[in-house]
This record gives structure tokens, C-alpha cells and sequence, in this order.
């Protein structure tokens, strides 16, 4: 890659983040903005105000962005209550938009638990992510459609990322580890 390499990757980074930014910023509140109103190679959007208006939080907008075929950015860090998105230098324009309209899809679907149209306790968010399994499952007893719980967009449609586990706890398995690696033994060289 090269020092030039490196310089025009991470010139290319820095402009993804700022374009997730600017997209984002009408519909959530956006950290860390330098005197330009600029960001560096990382968006970090404040969840707090909605959790406190909605009942939704940072985890439930990470878990319901696998439904749209996204791999949850980084929660709680620096700040907690936040969500951490880092688009990398390699992110094309297409896949960037991809990501920003689940995100201001997602913050319509918080609107609507704002206003009392879906339950606080039984919404897409909430219920995030949805499998396969919820999908084909005989009982659908949620207030929502199947089709607005596993195909929120027309992405999602086209080429569905199915989660393989409804949601764990997060703060659970870190405290509880289970390695499932060998005993460090078997490693050992006599």
C-alpha cells in the first residue's frame, strides 16, 4: 500500500464517514463534530434522546439493522447510548446508501413507536433480529406483518441476509465466556 497508499485510504475513509454524516444527521443527533462541523474516519450517532422518547435503544437499532442485511456497528463506545459506524476506504456509494437508508428507515420505524402506532414492547426493533425460523414458524403472534419483520427493504427482498439466532444478551455472554477452542494443552510440544 505504500505511504501514498495509506494517505489516499484514509483521505477516502474520513470522506465515507462524512457522507454517512450529512445523511444521517436530519434524523439522528451526530457526536464529535469539529468547528467545520466535520467528522473524522467515524460517525457517532446518539441514541439517548430517542431511547428516552421511545423506549428504543442503541441495541435495538443494532439488532434490527441485521434485518436489512448490516453487521451491527460498535455500541456504547466512546459514548454510551451511541452507535459507532466506521465505513472504511473500500465502501462504494451504493453500499453507503444502502446503509443510510436502513438507518433512516429504522428511525421512521422509532417514529412510530413514539407515536403509540407500534407497541414499546412488541415492535421490529425490539423483536430484532428475525430468523428464517420466525419467518416460516406457524404462530405469528407479533403486532406487526412477517414481511415488515424479515423484508424491511427492497434490498432484504432481493438478497436477504437471514440472522441464524434471534437475539442473545449481549452483556451475558461477555461476562460468561464459553471458549470452545481445545485445552491449551493439546497445543503443548513434548
Amino acid at each position: 500500500m505504500g505511504e501514498a497508499g495509506l494517505t489516499e485510504a484514509t483521505k477516502l475513509a474520513i470522506l465515507n464517514a462524512n457522507y454517512v454524516m450529512e445523511r444521517l444527521r436530519p434524523h439522528y443527533s451526530v457526536l464529535y463534530r469539529g468547528t467545520h462541523g466535520r467528522i473524522a474516519h467515524e460517525c457517532i450517532i446518539d441514541i439517548r434522546p430517542l431511547k428516552e422518547a421511545s423506549g428504543i435503544t442503541e441495541e435495538d437499532v443494532a439488532k434490527r439493522l441485521m434485518d436489512y442485511g448490516f453487521h451491527a456497528p460498535t455500541m456504547s463506545f466512546p459514548v454510551a447510548g451511541t452507535l459507532m459506524i466506521e465505513p472504511t476506504e473500500s465502501e462504494d456509494l451504493a453500499e453507503l446508501d444502502r446503509f443510510c437508508d436502513a438507518m433512516i428507515a429504522i428511525r421512521h420505524e422509532i417514529t412510530r413507536v413514539q407515536d403509540g402506532e407500534w407497541d414499546v414492547k412488541d415492535n421490529p426493533l425490539v423483536n430484532a433480529p428475525h430468523t428464517q425460523a420466525d419467518l416460516m414458524d406457524a404462530e405469528w403472534n407479533r403486532s406487526y406483518s412477517r414481511e415488515i419483520a424479515c423484508y424491511p427493504s427492497a434490498h432484504a427482498k432481493a438478497a436477504k441476509y437471514w440472522p441464524t439466532v434471534n437475539r442473545v444478551d449481549n452483556v451475558f455472554g461477555d461476562r460468561n465466556l464459553v471458549c470452545s477452542c481445545p485445552s491449551i494443552e493439546n497445543y503443548m510440544e513434548e
